[in-house]
């Protein structure tokens, strides 16, 4: 069996969550493969996630919470990487909009990530090595297959709701449609039904920069005991970019020097939104797998709901029972409010039971992840009318 190198220092408390991670985790053995649309399977794999709240008696008070690209589990509690509060620590809590004193909220890890899911950093058991690119492509589908899977090992047959933001929205819309009778309200949050042509070319020049960088090795740069922390982080700062808005960005930073009175003239970050997104890439190195990134990336570039309907949005939801509220923001152009209108307007097409709010904000696309008061207003109001259809008592 082959041995691995050491990973590089800075490289190892990532890699750590990635092979042992702090939370719960559940294993699927050889007997229980994952079906994946790449006409592969997967197994054994396993699913990284945390619970909060409690599961009542009768099994009904499931919430069902998807992460978004570079999210994880750790959805309403620290990150045992960076020791910061949980992603949705503003939404998820006792009393909060998603209240664990009332529902059991159960966030994972989506497979092909990197903390703790069986991902590109994972051990390939058939070769004592990290599976790398041998791991096979994954789509959201796929993801949320596995998902599926972790809920019958906690004996859940319908889910109250399915949430998310984002990649993690993308998740909750496939929740819907391959398992409709297990999804009692879902709560897609800036999403859309497929990834446009423009959010495909952000991310290939994303993917194109951790692969250019020296220290790749095609995919093995853990073996080699280093990894390609360059080229990720310039994947990071121009993903980062169309998190936000111009008008938050202008009103943050504008032309703004850093720590400096005029211009240097040479390639030191002069302004301080070049200092800005420099840490922003130099943090994001430090806790997520290049070759994740690569996975996730290509998965939400792959997604596109209605495609097995001969591109007809309101056929992938035909016979729908689910309830749904889309939440869009006013100042997010990589998943601007149309895209949510189309799906609003596929779904009344099924006489469907749904809902639509835009939040005015300049914060962009990362707002459904802020300190946004109507939003979560939008989240406690929809929650509670459905928990109270549902026959949940407060």
């Amino acid at each position: 069996m082959s041995t691995i190198a050491p990973p590089a220092p800075e490289a190892s408390a990532g890699l750590r969550e990635a092979r042992q991670p702090s939370s719960k985790v559940a294993y699927f053995g050889e007997d229980e493969p994952l079906r994946l649309d790449a006409g592969r399977t997967l197994s054994p794999f396993h699913i990284a996630y945390e619970t909060y709240g409690e599961l009542n008696a009768d099994r009904s008070n499931a919430i069902y919470v998807c992460h978004a690209l570079t999210g994880d589990q750790y959805a309403a509690s620290p990150s045992p990487v960076t020791g910061k509060p949980g992603w949705w620590s503003s939404l998820i809590g006792p009393g909060k909009p998603i209240d664990t004193e009332r529902f059991f909220v159960v966030c994972s890890n989506v497979i092909g990530s990197c903390m703790g899911s069986t991902g590109p950093a994972s051990i390939d058991l058939s070769t004592g090595i990290p599976y790398a690119l041998d791991l096979p492509v994954l789509t959201i589908p796929d993801m949320v297959r596995a998902q599926a899977m972790l809920i019958d090992r906690l004996g859940i047959g319908q889910l109250f709701a399915v949430i998310g933001g984002s990649m993690g929205g993308m998740q909750c819309l496939q929740w819907t449609v391959a398992y409709p009778e297990r999804v009692f309200c879902a709560l897609p949050i800036a999403t859309g039904a497929r990834h446009s042509s423009q959010n495909i070319a952000f991310h290939e020049v994303g993917r194109q920069a951790v692969m250019a960088d020296p220290e790749w090795h095609a995919g093995r740069y853990i073996q080699a005991g280093t990894r390609p922390h360059k080229g990720l982080a310039v994947a990071r700062m121009a993903a980062h970019v169309t998190y936000l808005s111009e008008a938050a960005l202008q009103r943050k930073f504008g032309r703004n020097l850093q720590d400096r009175e005029q211009v240097g003239f040479g390639f030191d970050a002069d302004f301080q939104i070049e200092s800005y997104l420099r840490h922003q890439g130099m943090t994001f190195v430090d806790r997520f797998d290049a070759n994740a990134y690569l996975y996730l990336t290509r998965a939400m570039d792959y997604f596109d709901i209605a495609a097995e309907h001969g591109g007809r949005l309101a056929d992938a939801f035909r016979g729908v029972q689910t309830r749904f509220c889309l939440v869009s923001f006013s100042s997010d152009w990589l998943f601007p409010t149309e895209e949510s209108r189309a799906i609003v307007h596929a779904l009344n097409a099924n006489a469907a039971s749904v809902s639509f709010v835009e939040i005015e904000t300049d914060k962009g696309h990362d707002a459904f992840l802020l300190d946004e008061p109507e939003f979560s207003g939008a989240v406690r109001g929809f929650v509670s009318s459905a928990a109270r259809a549902r026959g949940l008592n407060p």
